[in-house]
This record gives structure tokens, sequence and C-alpha cells, in this order.
């Protein structure tokens, strides 16, 4: 008995993945919930379990292919699947006998499917191939259709030319849909917003005295530690709560203004950078903010966020200065109108009461959309933040 093996459920709006690994190959054994492939979608990567214990019989999807919601990837043959393997060599034999053909028209790779599909829909031949070992793809043809569009815009300038003894030096390596994904939206950020950064700086000491005095008490209570996000978060709710258009966005011609939090935190991984986003932002406590952010920067790195996870954010907090990073402008996050960047805490000399002591110093980047955001409003916000993490008993009282 022969079993399919499906794309699940992507995740809403989510309609296509790329095959990015096969963990088996026909005639391998396979138990139940074994992880047969991966698929990556435009921000998360989706790990495909076998549904039944049996043997691979057949990949329908090879690595590279772009499939939809539901499209079949494979076959399984229920059991031991002692026959399986005689029936992969039996499916593959029509497949060699079809090779000779498809060489003498000079290629000896079976294009995508939905590839093919569209060149024929569209009269295209001769669609550059992207894909493992020149296989066509949907997205190939669509940007060729894209390239022959009248109001498409220029192609993009062709690479220089390498010396010999350079290339053999290079590796080729096409990037993720996560990292397309990224590419895509910080530049269309660019294109669409009127995007400008305003910069300060916060004096961390107070901040830095409160985490030293109730951080072991903290950890104790809440079973979390207390970092320096939590005061970030409340403290940037504190400030859009003055100037609500930061916690707007932009529909056509309407604003959108919100009246609640939801706090994006960027987070780095080792795939790229991901957003993931704590709800309600505004009506947590200092501890529910913590556990949130800690839930969610371990789901991140272990590639396990879900697209709801990562959608539905107002505003969004990216800190840099674990990497290091001493001054940035951070780039929007399409459609919110606000960003705030977080940097390195470094020693300064600073004139205190007309005398020079050293401080804790962090400078502060708030990047906005100048169509909604005036500079008077933004200037505000970050001094509102600043004064909030410069005397935090402000929070309590709602200074």
């Amino acid at each position: 008995m022969s079993t399919e093996v499906r794309v699940p459920t992507l995740g809403e709006s989510v309609t296509e993945a790329t095959v990015a690994t096969w963990f088996k190959q026909p005639g391998d054994a396979v138990a139940v919930d074994e992880m047969l492939c991966e698929l990556e979608t435009d921000k998360v990567t989706v790990e495909v379990p076998s549904p039944v214990a049996g043997t691979l019989s057949e990949i329908v999807a090879a690595e590279g292919e772009t499939v939809g919601v539901d499209a079949l990837l494979a076959q399984i043959a229920e059991g031991d699947g002692a026959a399986a393997a005689p029936k992969a060599a039996a499916d593959d034999a029509p497949k060699a006998a079809e090779k000779p053909a498809a060489d003498a028209a000079g290629k000896d790779v079976e294009d995508a499917p939905s590839a093919k599909k569209l060149m024929a829909e569209n009269d295209l031949t001769n669609v550059q191939g992207t894909g493992k070992d020149g296989r066509v793809m949907k997205e190939d043809v669509l940007n060729a259709l894209a390239s022959t569009s009248p109001a498409a815009a220029p192609a993009a300038a062709p690479r220089a030319p390498v010396a010999a003894d350079q290339a053999a030096r290079e590796e080729r390596v096409k990037m993720t849909r996560l990292r397309q994904t990224i590419a895509k939206r910080l530049k269309d950020s660019q294109n669409t917003a009127a995007m400008l950064t305003t910069y300060n700086e916060v004096d961390m000491t107070e901040v830095m005295a409160l985490r030293n005095e109730y951080k072991d008490l903290f950890l104790k209570k809440h079973g979390v530690k207390l970092g320096f996000m939590s005061f970030f978060t409340k403290a940037c709710v504190h400030a859009l709560r003055e100037v609500p258009e930061v916690n707007a966005e932009i529909d056509g011609t309407d604003i959108v203004y919100k009246s609640y939090v939801n706090m994006g935190i960027a987070a780095g991984t080792p795939t790229g950078l991901v957003v993931p986003v704590i709800n309600d932002a505004d009506a947590m406590s200092f501890a529910d903010i913590e556990k949130a952010i800690a839930e969610k920067g371990a789901k991140a790195r272990d590639g396990k966020l879900s697209m709801a996870e990562m959608q539905g954010g107002t505003f969004t907090i990216s800190n840099g200065g674990v990497y290091g990073s001493l001054m940035s402008s951070p780039i929007l996050n399409p459609p919110q109108s606000g960003i705030l960047g977080m940097h390195k805490i470094q020693d300064r000399p600073m004139a205190i009461n007309g005398e020079v002591v050293i401080r804790p110093m962090m400078y502060l980047a708030l990047s906005y959309d100048h169509r909604i955001v005036d500079g008077k409003g933004a200037v505000t916000f970050l001094v509102r933040v600043k004064e909030a993490l410069e005397d935090p008993r402000r929070l309590l009282m709602d200074l």
C-alpha cells in the first residue's frame, strides 16, 4: 500500500514553499514521524515528517522545486517496503528511456512542472534555469516574463568579469527564500517610505543599578532573567502613548492608529533576521515581557517560529548592541512607521553638574516614516524613551 506525502499548511497568506533538503532518498526505510524533507517559506523553515513507517518509494518534488500547499512531495510504501526498491527501479526505467530524447534536445534536466506550464501559456523558450543542475523553476519564468514586460524596471547590471584564478576561489550559493524575502522587504521599505533617522543618547546608570539590585530576586520569583529589553519595551510603550503616529501605519490615503502595541523584537538567527512579535506588550508586566522575549528568542534560534508569531507588529526594537554596534540607522519594518535601534553600552566621560564623570552611555536611533511622523513627534518620542530609562520611576508613575 502506498501513502502520499503532501505539503502541509504553511501559515496564513503563505501559498508556496521551496524544497530545501531531502533527508531520505528512494529506497530508504523511514519510521513514523521521521523527518523526510525540509521546506523553506518566506520566513520560516518547515520540516515534513513521515506519516507512516515504510520505504520511500518515490520523490516527486526535487530539491529546489517550488511547491504549493497540499502539493505531492513523495510516495511511501507502507510496511517493511521490501518491494519498494524494485518498484523504484521500475519507475526509473521509463525515465531512463526518456533521457536520450532529452539529451537530443540539448537538456537532460527535467524542469519544474509549474515552470513548464507557465512557459507553455506564455510561449516562452530558452529560459535560464537557476535550480539544481540548471533546472528551470517557476521564479525563473516569472523573472523572464517581467523582463519582457514593457513596464519592467531596467535589469540589474551583469556581474563584472572575474579572472580565472579568482573564479576558482569563489563559491556561488543560491539565496534562501528567507534571505530573498529579507532583501526584497528592506529594499521595498527604502523605496516606499520617506525614511529618516533621529538620534539621542541615554545614561544607563539608573537602569543598570535597578537591574543589579533586583535581578536575583526577579529570577527567583519569576523564573526568568531580568534583561534590558523589558525596560526598553516599557519605555517605548510609554512614549508611543504620547506620540501615537509612531505606532500607526499608512493604508492608501488613510492613517490607521493602533490603540494597542504589538512589539516586534528583531532577532538574528543563523539563517537571517526575523522579527517575532509580542502581542499586547502594553498590557504586560516586566516579567511577562521577559518570558515572551525568552520564548520567542529560543524559537527563532531553532527555526521554530510560526508565521503567525511574526505578523501584526506595530513597532519594532532592534538591538545591534549585542554585536558591538556603537551607532546605526535601522531600516523600517513595513508597514510600521517606526523602529528603535539600541546600541552598545560604553563608558564615556560626561559633564554632570559642571563636573566630568564616567557614565555608561548608549546611543539610541529612531528611524521613522516622515510621511506620517513629523520631526517634532520623532524627537519627542526619543526624548520620552530617554527620560524613562534615565529615571525608571517615571514608568511606575506614568510620567
